[in-house]
């Protein structure tokens, strides 16, 4: 992991990742192949990080330990959801239908319980080699997708390779009912990789540039976002659909750091017996952005070189875009919502 100075401390991790989301099955196929349940043991030995600073938060952290990506189902049935407070990351991505599915990516903060879990998309791929190689947690994907998963750069944790860390949780109906326990998803990937670059910076805002906003929305053709900074918090809450966005912990959701990632959208191999296709959400090369922090909307631009690179975010001047330390959420978006 990288280090630097801008400004304040800024901590370099290498860049996000390309989200080409896969098609959302009608009904979750489990992913063929079982293994054997997994018994839980001590967590893998933590490495220390250089400046004590963890590269996905920017906050202090002694240690970095493994990542754990968990696809978490994001529409009004499965909400609210359990274990989004503690994630690092959340990445935003459309699926089939307009819809949106969350990946949340957990390390510096390991929850007990994450969920409702849902099924993997090809999209998720694309992301797994940004952090190395993750634990990845899913229920599902589509029979022709099982190939590009089982040569993926991650370890499968799913609920057909790990079946002991996932349970039902009691009031929630089928299949939005399907939760997990973290400590046995790790333990079912004791060689995860752990936290390092990926492109983010963190430390003071830009000097000039930002724009006063209380509140920034994005759509999709089936989601919408609305993103309102607490001064109080110092946070932007956030709004799915017009509602409060909660969390099953309690609380509403938030984030100290919120990005805009505009990207093109077109039509993926994969779809659903439907025919509903998934969108390819293509996050290598460059782009425009928009970031949120301190209650100011910054224009920004983004920079991904390769699927392994990380993704960098660069002011109008070309200066780092550095974030606030605390969690981030990332909004793969399109300008023009667009159901491919």
């Amino acid at each position: 992991m990288q280090v630097r100075l801008t400004r304040m401390i800024t901590v370099s991790l290498a860049g996000m990742a390309v989200l080409l989301p896969v098609t959302a099955c009608s009904s979750d196929e489990p992913a063929a192949g079982g293994a054997p349940q997994p018994t839980e043991s001590a967590a893998p030995a933590e490495e220390p990080t250089p400046e004590n600073l963890h590269p996905f938060t920017g906050r202090p952290a002694e240690r970095l330990r493994p990542v754990l990506a968990v696809k978490i189902e994001n529409t009004a049935a499965g909400k609210p959801q359990m274990g989004l407070k503690s994630a690092d990351i959340v990445y935003v991505t459309q699926v089939e239908a307009g819809l949106t599915r969350l990946i949340a990516v957990f390390s510096s903060k390991i929850p007990a319980k994450v969920g409702p879990v849902r099924s993997a998309r090809i999209s998720d791929l694309h992301l797994a080699p940004m952090f190395g190689k993750p634990a990845f947690a899913y229920s599902g994907a589509q029979t022709k997708m099982l190939p590009f998963i089982a040569e993926a750069s991650l370890f499968d944790v799913s609920d057909s390779r790990v079946p002991g860390a996932y349970y039902r949780e009691p009031g929630r109906y089928a299949p939005y009912n399907l939760f997990a326990h973290t400590r046995k998803l790790l333990a079912g990937a004791p060689k995860a990789s752990k936290a390092g670059d990926i492109g983010f910076t963190f430390g003071d805002p830009p000097a000039e540039g930002g724009v006063d906003r209380a509140s920034y929305s994005v759509r999709w053709p089936a989601a919408r976002f609305t993103f309102r900074w607490s001064e109080a918090k110092k946070q932007w809450l956030i709004w799915q659909d017009g509602k409060k966005d909660m969390a099953a912990e309690g609380g509403q959701l938030g984030a100290s750091t919120v990005v805009i990632q505009y990207t093109k959208t077109e039509r993926s191999q994969f779809h659903d017996k439907n025919q509903s296709y998934t969108p390819l959400v293509n996050t290598v090369g460059k782009g425009s952005a928009i970031v949120l922090r301190d209650g100011k909307a910054y224009r920004a631009r983004w920079e991904r070189e390769s699927e392994k690179g990380g993704t960098t975010f660069t002011t109008q001047s070309g200066e780092p875009m550095n974030f606030a330390p605390g969690q981030v959420w990332v909004a793969l978006a399109s300008r023009k919502p667009v159901t491919p």
